[in-house]
């Protein structure tokens, strides 16, 4: 199997955001399969055999893409509430 886009020896930009911070996450157990890279801004992770749309910042779908400046302003997601105790049941 031979990828779609060819590994390259440099980290990529990432789709969403257009940061240069990005890392090699993890590579396929066959050597130059996949790689999959992550970015260290908005935490985008990609594969670089996924769709041009995917993993190209100039086709990655506009309503999704995230500037790096605003991530700073967004809500903080609430923490989840701890768990229900159980009910016995009687009978």
């Amino acid at each position: 199997m031979t990828p779609s886009n060819p590994i390259t020896v440099t980290d990529p930009v990432c789709p969403r955001c257009r940061s240069p911070k990005t890392a090699i996450l993890t590579e396929s157990p066959v050597k130059g399969v996949w790689v999959v890279y992550g970015c260290k801004v908005c935490f985008y992770a990609w594969r670089n055999t996924e769709p041009e749309e995917n993993t190209n910042p100039d086709l990655y779908p506009e309503p999704f893409r995230l500037k790096p400046e605003d991530i700073g302003n967004f809500i903080v997601v609430p923490v989840i509430p701890p768990l229900r105790e159980k009910v016995s049941k009687q009978g």
